[in-house]
């Protein structure tokens, strides 16, 4: 009798781990530290109209943990904005890996026009019927003088893409703010405004840059802090 015929076995596809594609950006949004509290009628001072709170006690411990965190697995670049509370927080990390730290002005805070200086967290821990509005409508423009959404929104978009075009291939923490993180990851997924505010101090949220596909791998990582 003939043999039997060998059966071929079937290909298997097995699931595989996520993996940056090559000249891809890693930006990992890395929000400050808490800073210090706003004591009723002692505004914070003014940068270029944004508040500019030091970082607390607590701020620079979550900074120490966030950086040595990040520092464990390395970043090419480091990138702050204009307001001390997040170089602060990125301080630990450029110590720590000799990277000199660079400024992208448009990484600020949302402008909270007549709300600033610190105003805003009083405002809004009262239950201000304006800081109700703004919530049901997701605009930060309901604040008198606030920055619109619009104009937030450009300004960020803008500075994610300089960063990301000067660092292909490369992974970058940018040290930001809750609504530029927010905004940044509502631009990525097409979301509502306001869907990824409430990002906690010295959280870790990560955007993969490749070309003009921004895709979001993570957002509020705080287990360094837990």
């Amino acid at each position: 009798m003939p043999d039997a015929p060998v059966q071929a076995h079937p290909t298997a596809f097995v699931q595989r781990r996520y993996e940056v594609p090559p000249g891809a950006t890693d930006l990992l949004l890395v929000r400050h530290g808490a800073s210090a509290p706003y004591v009723e009628g002692n505004p914070f001072d003014l940068v270029d109209g944004h508040g500019d709170p030091p970082l607390s006690a607590d701020g620079l411990v979550q900074a120490d943990l966030v950086c040595a965190r990040l520092a464990a697995n390395g970043v090419d670049a480091i990138y702050v904005s204009t307001l001390r509370r997040t170089a602060e927080t990125a301080a630990p990390l450029a110590a720590r890996l000799g990277l000199t730290v660079r400024v992208e002005a448009d990484l600020r805070e949302v402008h909270l026009g007549e709300w600033e200086g610190g105003v805003f967290r009083k405002n809004v821990a009262d239950g201000h019927p304006i800081a109700a509005a703004m919530q049901a409508e997701e605009r930060w423009d309901v604040i008198p003088g606030a920055e619109s959404s619009d104009a937030l929104a450009n300004r960020v978009r803008a500075a994610i893409g300089r960063i990301a075009a000067a660092h292909p291939g490369q992974r970058v923490a940018a040290f930001s703010h809750g609504g530029v993180i927010g905004q940044v990851l509502a631009f990525a997924t097409g979301s509502r405004p306001f869907a990824f505010l409430g990002a906690e101090n010295a959280s870790i949220s990560r955007l993969v840059i490749v070309s003009d596909r921004w895709i979001v791998r993570g957002f509020n990582d705080t287990a360094h802090l837990d």
